[in-house]
């Protein structure tokens, strides 16, 4: 195999640093080829290093030194060719940058007619072309001007953009073919990044499904498994929060996992059935939307929050477990077309992963069933038969002894025996009839709450059970007050800078309709509700209880006169 030449390409399709330079420096003036060691400085400066934001640096730096220019930038246009997903420039400090604040977008003005019209344009001075829309406030002064569009593997990537010859003049026509060649290399440069970006990337998202797969078949029960997945998707969608809902049994979805930097107070949020989001997403169809604020479909509680969301069906073999939710912060990047493609896949994995892990615990619980049934009839056989078997004896010894002590004290054996007998039988029963792990009561899940709560308020909320919390409280009122008192909690931190929280579940409540409920009060001694503040929490709570048959309310608190907020929430057992 001969030897690859300066102008073949490397074995992975990918070009070679400089190639486009030894095309591009044919036929050169005399001065344009005194420039040339420059040019060639620069195209191994462009040509180093693999990661593709510190390449756009790279490029937009060498470019300004190329050309003589102040300030040079390049304008990465969007997947969907409308407008720019990326803003790279060198030259403006950030303070100014901070000054002028938003970044162009692309969609009008001179940078976008240069992406509708990809081509080299050298203005004298920008200020009196058409197409111009001005500059922002705090923006520098810029006159001269050269935008070359940027090519990659035959593809626009972008414009490359220089402003302000340092000497005052204009570019001339050295300086466009030196730029032409440094653009035609930099898409190269581009190419091999981002080659090299999206090997990383899926490298990164092949790995989470790997650790998701691993940690759910560990053991995990339900609720930390769910938790590992939205953890997991949070770190690889580089989001704000990874959300995981689950199908409710009103036909909606509820928030039961959240992993999020900042508290959020999203658990047990509910979509209604009758939003549209819900019936695409249980038809195992991701959504993507580029801004929750401008979608209706979003929970307010998060449209106010974020801005690009992907929502992601945890889908396996035909059977929608749940939705996976990466919401990004307000003003960050939407996600790629490669994000978006990654991000199903790992949440097919992970459906599949939660379904292996759900089968393996049955087969566990299976075992431990057959273990127990195992071990009722070995009592039944054996240990009953024989305990019966010694208590007919010592019947008859009894019947033979002449010494009334004897006869007492074996009446008393055998007395025992039979209650031991019985014992044994309630054992058995259980043992066939009962669950291998009991559901945590009530009482347990409100402490677990509390003790939750503690570690971000920094102190420990009172609580007081009032009748017989864990026996009379129903399991779909239980899952409510629970997630009520979630919220409520919540709430206090978000808002409340309490110092004090009392908790209280009262069971014995006779509510306006004479039934019989339970009434969960939250009372704080902070600050209390502000004057048109946000009331989107409360409102939830509000609709939890009534679709139960039940009520929410707030009033004053436990602070001196009156301050802080008490919220009251009750419902039919």
């Amino acid at each position: 195999m001969p030897p690859a030449s300066a102008d073949s390409p490397l074995p992975d399709g990918t070009s070679r640093p400089g190639q486009a330079a030894a095309r591009g420096l044919q036929g050169l003036t005399p001065e344009l080829a005194k420039r040339v060691p420059q040019l060639l400085e620069a195209m191994r400066s462009v040509g180093t290093g693999l990661e593709l934001h510190v390449t756009l640096d790279r490029i937009c730096e060498t470019a300004a030194e190329l050309a003589d220019a102040r300030y040079a930038a390049i304008g990465v246009v969007a997947e969907d060719g409308e407008g720019l997903s990326d803003f790279v420039h060198h030259g403006i400090g950030e303070e100014t940058a901070d000054r002028i604040g938003r970044l162009p977008d692309g969609h009008r003005g001179l940078l976008g007619a240069l992406i509708h019209q990809p081509r080299t344009l050298r203005l004298s001075d920008l200020s009196t072309d058409p197409r111009s829309c001005g500059f922002p406030a705090h923006h520098p002064p810029m006159r001269t001007f050269l935008g070359v569009p940027i090519r990659v593997q035959g593809e626009i990537f972008g414009n490359l953009y220089l402003t302000e010859k340092r000497d005052g003049a204009e570019f001339n026509d050295d300086d466009v073919h030196m730029v032409r060649v440094l653009a035609a290399e930099a898409g190269i440069a581009i190419g091999n990044a981002r080659l090299y970006e999206a090997a990383k990337q899926r490298e990164r998202w092949i790995d989470g499904s790997v650790a998701v797969t691993t940690a759910l078949l560990s053991g995990s029960d339900a609720e930390d498994a769910l938790a590992v997945v939205a953890e997991q998707a949070r770190r690889l969608a580089e989001s704000a929060a990874g959300i995981v809902l689950v199908p409710d049994d009103e036909g909606g979805m509820e928030v039961v996992a959240v992993s999020s930097a900042e508290p959020l107070g999203a658990l047990g949020m509910t979509v209604p059935p009758e939003s549209r989001i819900v019936s695409q997403l249980l038809a195992g169809e991701p959504v993507f939307i580029d801004d929750a604020a401008d979608d209706p479909r979003v929970m307010t509680e998060l449209a106010d929050r974020y801005g690009p969301v992907m929502l992601l069906p945890l889908q396996s073999d035909g059977r929608v477990l749940g939705t996976l939710a990466t919401p990004r912060a307000r003003g960050a990047r939407p996600f790629t077309g490669a994000e978006r493609t990654l991000a199903i896949q790992f949440a097919s994995q992970a459906a599949l992963a939660l379904m292996m892990a759900d089968a393996q615990r049955d087969r566990e619980r299976l075992a431990v069933y057959e273990d127990r049934d195992r071990i009722a009839r070995d009592l039944h056989d054996l240990v009953i038969q024989r305990l019966f078997a010694t208590g007919m004896m010592l019947e008859s010894a009894q019947r033979r002894s002449v010494v009334p002590e004897v006869q007492v004290g074996v009446g008393k054996a055998v007395d025992e025996l039979d209650v031991t007998i019985q014992e044994i039988r309630t054992a058995i029963f259980a043992l066939q009839q009962g669950p291998a792990e009991a559901p945590s009561g009530l009482r347990t899940r409100v402490l677990r709450e509390i003790n939750m709560a503690a570690v971000p308020l920094g102190f420990q909320p009172s609580h007081r059970f009032v009748g017989p919390v864990d026996t009379v409280v129903g399991e779909l009122t239980g899952k409510n007050l629970i997630a009520a008192l979630r919220e409520a909690l919540s709430n206090a931190f978000r808002h409340a800078r309490a110092d004090r929280i009392d908790v209280v579940v009262d069971a014995t409540v006779t509510l306006p309709d004479g039934s019989q409920g339970v009434r969960l009060t939250v009372a704080d001694d902070g600050v209390g509700i502000a004057e048109g503040g946000r009331r989107s929490g409360l409102k939830n709570l509000k609709r939890r209880a009534e679709s139960l048959g039940g009520d929410s309310w707030y009033g004053p608190g436990t602070g001196e006169d009156g301050g802080g907020t008490t919220v009251v929430w009750q419902a039919p057992y």
